[in-house]
């Protein structure tokens, strides 16, 4: 797995060993990043379920400002930290915790913290897609211009639309569905 973009283009990311990670591919990812390419300069990411912490490192080799990891694997905890000491200035923009998805959802809006981008990407079949996005939409951890893509099975069931937020997009890729929800205006 590699970076696609940004200023550090081509580096390569190590792969948690012994985690049951299913890596989202690079062409997904940079499928992405061509539709979120303007929010990502100057952002802050949540990257939940985050494996080895792919998508949250190439929001900030394209700009990013902050990069929250989310994993409750040690071992891609492990990992993640060792692809963001590789790659010197990101480990400075980067946080990550070692925490199940679902229970730092709610601290993060205890805390009234705010991003601008969230990924997530969780394991598939047992409906945490849509279990983390309505949490997402409850604990108000949204900033107001926000972004959520949903990586999940094509057959999982995922909300048109939930309290505050609404599906305006989705892209299909073999199994792998790409869903991307805003906030409703107003």
């Amino acid at each position: 797995m590699r970076i696609i973009a940004g200023e550090y283009r081509g580096r390569i990311l190590k792969m948690p060993k012994g985690a049951k990670v299913r890596p989202t591919q690079d062409r997904v990812r940079e499928a992405i990043f061509n539709i979120i390419r303007e929010r990502v300069p100057g952002s802050s990411v949540l990257d939940l379920y985050a494996g080895s912490g792919a998508f949250g490192i190439e929001a900030l080799s394209r700009g990013a400002l902050l990069s929250v990891f989310v994993d409750d694997n040690i071992n891609c905890v492990k990992i993640i930290k060792s692809n963001l000491s590789a790659l010197v200035k990101m480990a400075q923009s980067s946080e990550v915790l070692k925490i199940d998805a679902v229970r730092s959802i709610s601290g993060f809006g205890k805390e009234s913290r705010k991003f601008d981008i969230i990924f997530l990407d969780p394991p598939y079949y047992k409906e945490l897609a849509r279990n983390s996005l309505l949490k997402i939409d409850a604990c108000d951890i949204l900033s107001p211009q926000s972004l959520v893509i949903a990586e999940h099975f094509k057959k999982d069931a995922m909300p048109e639309k939930t309290d505050n937020l609404f599906l305006f997009r989705e892209k299909k890729y073999g199994d792998t569905v790409i869903s991307f929800y805003r906030k409703h205006e107003g």
